[in-house]
């Protein structure tokens, strides 16, 4: 197989209206790591970082380039993404009974007020089998933590020539997609407006399409206009399917066509 030497963001699968979802772009850049993939795609993937440095373009192709172990893509010759391999651990926030993240989502605070609507990760404007409609609550008071259920459709799987199992999967895009947003309700978009500004993510078992998974996030601190989260995918036997860390930064909403909090 060809190197891929362009990424394109289709307008699928934005996060506001007019740029890319940051998980979905990271998660697709991080997925041209031809060093550090996996031979069948499917297994598991270390630890990459993505940086995202301007909003990624809908549907425009962007020039990817690798040097020195750093992937990057670009957009009117300045750098929208760059990924690399990160030799470090990443600490998994720990699991939600299924129960209990279905009932967290009714406490969803997207279904009140969402300042990306359109969202493919969690917009509320979003039909099934489009959006992953992944909507996170707090599991309960006094805890920390927000958790979801999300069950991959089919329109989502993998699509790698070399892609090989019995079980037709999610694509490593999406699986970043779907740490991605639960990162930002558990930094609290509704108290002020944050984008991705950096993801680790280690995917170990691409989640299986159909299948009953729950997403958990939980916030970890804030410093000035960056706030940090991580987020864990676990499938229905309860087992890690991928595990991420995140860095958002508060922006004008102005700037990237959202609402501001209320």
């Amino acid at each position: 197989m060809s190197p891929v030497t362009e990424l394109i963001v289709p307008r699928r699968f934005c996060g506001p209206p007019d740029s890319g979802n940051g998980g979905w772009t990271a998660g697709a850049l991080a997925a041209l790591d031809d060093a550090d993939a996996p031979a069948d795609r499917c297994g598991g993937w270390p630890a990459i970082e993505v940086s995202l440095r301007q909003p990624p373009p809908l549907d425009t192709p962007l020039p990817v380039t690798v040097e020195a172990g750093v992937t990057t893509a670009s957009y009117g010759g300045a750098p929208v993404a760059t990924a690399q391999r990160v030799d470090r651990d990443l600490t998994e926030v720990e699991p939600v009974d299924p129960a209990a993240a279905s009932a967290a989502e009714a406490s969803y605070p997207g279904h009140t007020f969402h300042p990306f609507p359109t969202c493919v990760a969690c917009g509320t404007a979003r039909e099934d089998g489009d959006g992953l409609r992944i909507f996170p609550g707090p599991v309960h008071v006094g805890d920390e933590r927000i958790a979801a259920t999300w069950t991959p459709h089919a329109s989502l799987h993998e699509d790698w020539h070399t892609y090989g199992d019995e079980h037709p999967r999610a694509s490593v895009a999406v699986t970043w997609a779907a740490l991605d947003c639960i990162g930002g309700w558990a930094g609290d978009l509704t108290e002020r407006l944050m984008v991705l500004g950096r993801m680790t993510a280690r995917v170990d078992d691409l989640p299986v399409i159909g299948e009953p998974h729950v997403v958990v996030g939980e916030g970890r601190g804030r410093d000035g206009r960056k706030t940090f989260t991580a987020s864990t995918l676990y499938d229905a036997a309860g087992r890690v399917v991928a595990t991420a860390e995140h860095t958002w930064i508060a922006v004008d909403p102005e700037l990237f066509g959202g609402r501001a909090p209320r």
